[in-house]
């Protein structure tokens, strides 16, 4: 069946190439260099978008004007020129993915209601929803971790999955992959990708570059596999979906180049953390960045992935690898067919996309790293680029006590001391801080002292290092040494493992390294991204009373990505990212503070110290474990990813096109984001006389916006829960509540670590409620001001929105009432997901900020400019009005950044736009 009108093709490159037996008709970017000129030194990333725009050509989203500024890129290495880019599929979890599949039920009401047959809202792109956020680690550390926690996230996630289920069956395009199969980026890798794409269009079978947008900003990830992909909020994902392109600014490209090999016992993590920093320090927000040099050729695309994963962390909205043979090898294993594998090849070669041996594109800029200069690593304490090298851990950690809590009173910094098991302190430590803070603890019939620094949870997890089978069999294999010399890991250290899909569970087995690690309490806790996402569950009762009664700074290590304030456990202050090895190293020691570069972990049976070098794997060791990874494994795993186990299965729902809503649930609730939705959009009018409902500080993060993770019985979503009947052991996450408005907008501002300006060393979701002077929730204060018909404004600092790309850090946003955010940068998803949801994103101009304005939060603001012409990037005026009756006034810039944009938010919203427009054309 044709799914989409051929290209206008003005230059004429449709052709043909075999592979695999099969005749395939492509878009060819040689025949378009015949007419466009040189195009070879195209960076690979846009000779994709390249392609997209030929195969697109339509006159109305793309024009000619477009390929030639595709072409002009190559002489000014920018571009100011918007294109509109369309993916081939959408990517999906469950987090990000429930509200979405809430929407487009939200949008059939909506067509319904306008007398229009519901069906008319139904995706047009192929979309992958994985399950793999719902998942916690209540039970760990024992043989039947797994099947508890599985069988508790049915049970807590019951309403949330009858709903996908609906969806599964009500909409077209839409497949599920069950809980408990993997991580979604993991499955993209070894499963859903393709490198190339192919469909039939009118009786030919096409093929195109294999391209996604996901609803999770590590969807990144896929770009080590060749295929471009980054993530975006779930509104634009689901306008993307519905058939929209995605409106983009042709990006400049970072080239990184990579030379050299890993030095023996450092890992792709150690790499990755490397290049998040030096990345970070260039400065490539919105930017693409690829990755070229030799040092690529024997680089594995599981290490690739590891890097791509972390785009977002570096800033980057992409973190590109070319097709080349590791790429061939990698597909080859994971089980794709010996048909995709030629298509791939013979595609990749035919259109330019090969990388060939030293072959250098053009690029905006560039940088390099010598991968033999890259040594040991974690990154912390609260920032994904705040990398520390193994061998500084410990004075860093000593460090961060004295500048937040004021120096110890102890003469010095803590002195080496051996102690033998007898004492269950962390070894290598001399606690300076002992007489202050740290606290004795009994459970489980021990007895131990908890000091600062201790690692209280060390968890692999999240796909950054979970899909690179090096990086795992170096854990067991550290696992299998330490056991031999009689180590253990400290009592008070929750342990966990959770891999991105069954195929580890299946090499671990193999290797016999799961039984080491099962030995060491890393029991298999479910397949989902647990800690790293603030899944991490609870800490024991009496390690969780000794932190609040010493308030003690303690640890997680984890082999994630993120470690944003508030994000793995709220009573953990400090978050450090490390890979495999290194968490299952310091799970054994015990605390940060054992500097594992020098200090021993522990002692052997006979009294002796034993030292990470003890433990540590050797390349040939690593290498040997992985050769027992196969093909059929995969295969094996991915034989029925879409069947579910027999829980999943008999889960029955109505077959219905529309989503019959229950007043009842708790989970899943009608928004109200379409009501009284008219066939034209309201009049935009100025914002005046707007109170500020929060003034924040630099680097505020989704997860500081966003709800995540648990929250207390006294907090606005505890209370509504419990006046709906629902008991506090029973609240959930906010991810997982994320179908439900009430709930989330509750949870919106509501991070324990978060600090609002308008009140004095006050940490958390609060505010000031400047009619009455008194401190509420953020929450209970916008309600009062909605009351009121009082708009409100939100201030705030440089890096406004970095991290997840999470919707319902707009769609809160919107439904607190904030009309306008002011900072002085954004992360580009986030501003993308404000314009989406009617909310106005402007920008202080350079020199002028909230400190410069000295603004308290009791001034009143007033917007002047958005009445007339919404345009990109246009000045705005603002006027602040201070308690004395004074003002002061500033231009503002318009950060709707393209036209697409600012039909969007004329509209009220991307989605808005679309049900308008599907309603128009029937």
């Amino acid at each position: 069946m044709s799914t989409t009108s051929p290209s206008k093709d003005s230059l004429n490159t449709l052709s043909t190439l075999d592979a695999g037996g099969k005749t395939f008709h492509y878009y060819s970017l040689a025949k378009a260099a015949q007419s466009l000129g040189e195009l070879d030194r195209l960076p690979f990333s846009l000779k994709v978008l390249l392609e997209n725009l030929l195969r697109n050509e339509d006159d109305t989203t793309v024009d000619r004007s477009h390929i030639d500024a595709m072409v002009q890129w190559l002489e000014d290495r920018h571009s100011d020129t918007e294109i509109q880019y369309r993916p081939a599929r959408v990517l999906m979890q469950d987090f990000t993915g429930v509200p979405g599949v809430v929407d487009l039920a939200a949008m059939r009401e909506a067509v319904k209601i306008a007398g229009k047959d519901p069906a008319l809202i139904n995706p047009l792109s192929p979309v992958d929803l994985v399950i793999d956020h719902s998942v916690m680690v209540d039970k760990y550390g024992n043989p039947s971790a797994f099947k508890e926690n599985v069988a508790i996230e049915m049970a807590r996630n019951q309403e949330r999955y009858e709903f996908l289920r609906w969806g599964q069956q009500a909409f077209d395009n839409f497949r599920v992959v069950p809980p408990g199969t993997g991580i979604c980026h993991q499955v993209n890798l070894e499963y859903l990708g393709k490198t190339v794409w192919q469909k039939e269009v009118d009786g030919k079978t096409l093929a195109y570059p294999d391209t996604l947008v996901g609803t999770d900003s590590h969807t990144t990830m896929i770009n080590g596999l060749g295929i471009l992909g980054w993530g975006v909020g779930g509104i634009e994902a689901e306008a993307a979906m519905l058939g929209q392109p995605v409106s983009m600014l042709i990006p400049e490209v970072i080239g990184f180049r990579i030379t050299g090999k890993l030095r023996e016992g450092i890992t792709a993590t150690d790499l990755v953390l490397t290049v998040t920093e030096m990345l970070r320090k260039k400065g490539v927000v919105g930017k693409f960045v690829e990755f070229y040099g030799d040092g690529l050729k024997d680089m594995p695309v599981a290490d690739r992935a590891t890097i791509a994963n972390m785009a977002p962390e570096y800033g980057a909205t992409c973190g590109f690898f070319p097709v080349d043979d590791q790429t061939i090898t990698y597909m080859r294993l994971t089980g794709r067919d010996d048909a995709q594998l030629a298509l791939v090849e013979a595609y990749a070669k035919a259109q330019g996309l090969w990388r060939e041996p030293g072959h250098e594109p053009v690029y905006t800029d560039t940088l390099e790293l010598d991968m033999g200069d890259v040594e040991a690593s974690l990154a912390g304490p609260k920032r994904p680029q705040d990398r520390v090298a193994l061998k500084n851990m410990k004075s860093s950690f000593e460090l961060l006590m004295e500048t937040a809590e004021g120096p110890a009173e102890a003469p010095k910094a803590p002195k080496a001391k051996l102690e033998s098991e007898g004492g269950q302190t962390a070894v290598g430590i001399e606690n300076s801080y002992e007489h202050r803070a740290s606290q004795q603890v009994e459970m489980n019939g021990e007895t131990f002292r908890l000091d600062p620094g201790a690692v209280v949870i060390a968890a692999i997890t999240s796909c950054t290092n979970t899909s690179n089978p090096s990086v795992m069999m170096a854990a067991g294999l550290i696992a299998r040494k330490a056991l031999a010399k009689g180590l253990k890991t400290k009592p008070w250290v929750k342990t966990s493992l959770a891999p991105g899909s069954k195929v580890v569970t299946d090499y671990l087995n193999v290797a016999g390294l799961q039984d080491d690690l099962d030995k060491l309490g890393f029991n298999l806790v479910g397949y989902g991204c647990t800690t790293c996402i603030g899944n991490s569950g609870p800490l024991p009762d009496p390690v969780e009373k000794a932190i609040n009664e010493g308030d003690l700074t303690v640890a997680s290590v984890l082999s994630g990505n993120r470690n944003f304030e508030g994000r793995v456990h709220p009573l953990v202050k400090t978050n450090w990212l490390a890979s495999p090895p290194l968490v299952v190293a310091y799970a054994l020691a015990g605390n940060v503070r054992v500097d594992l570069s020098k200090d021993p972990l522990g002692f052997d049976s006979d009294g002796n110290p034993v030292y990470l070098k003890d433990l540590w794997p050797s390349q040939q060791e690593i290498a040997e474990a992985v050769e027992k990874v196969k093909t059929g494994m995969f295969r094996k795993e991915y034989g029925e990813v879409f069947d579910g186990d027999e829980t999943w299965q008999s889960i029955k729902v109505p077959e219905s096109k529309v989503y019959e809503w229950s007043d009842q649930s708790t989970y899943i609730q009608h928004p109200p984001f379409f009501d009284g939705l008219g066939e034209e959009p309201d009049a935009i009018e100025d914002i005046r006389d707007a109170n500020i409902l929060a003034l924040l500080g630099d680097s505020v993060t989704t997860d500081h916006i966003s709800p995540a993770g648990s929250f207390k019985p006294d907090t606005p979503a505890g209370q509504y829960l419990q006046v709906n009947g629902v008991k506090p052991e029973n609240f959930n996450s906010y991810g997982s509540r994320r179908g439900n408005h009430e709930v989330m907008m509750r949870g919106t501002f509501a991070n324990v670590r978060i600090r609002n300006e308008m009140l004095d060393g006050v940490e958390g979701g609060f505010t000031r409620y400047i009619p009455s002077g008194e401190q509420m929730a953020i929450y209970d204060a916008a309600m009062k001001y909605q009351e009121q018909g009082t708009p409100l404004v939100v201030i705030a600092g440089k890096e406004y929105g970095t991290g997840s790309s999470r919707d319902w850090a707009a769609k809160g946003t919107r439904l607190l009432g904030v009309k306008a955010v002011v900072a002085e940068s954004y992360e580009r998803i986030h501003r993308s997901n404000l314009i989406g949801m009617g909310v106005m994103p402007l920008q202080f101009p350079e020199g002028m900020d909230r400190k410069r304005l000295k603004l308290t939060g009791e001034e009143t603001i007033t917007i002047t400019g958005l009445s007339g012409e919404i345009r990109p990037g246009q000045r705005l005026g603002m006027t602040v009005t201070y308690k004395d009756g004074s003002t002061e006034t500033c231009d503002l810039i318009s950060r709707i950044d393209t036209a697409n944009e600012a039909v969007y938010f004329r509209h009220g919203g991307i989605l808005h736009y679309v049900v308008r427009e599907m309603l128009k054309s029937v």
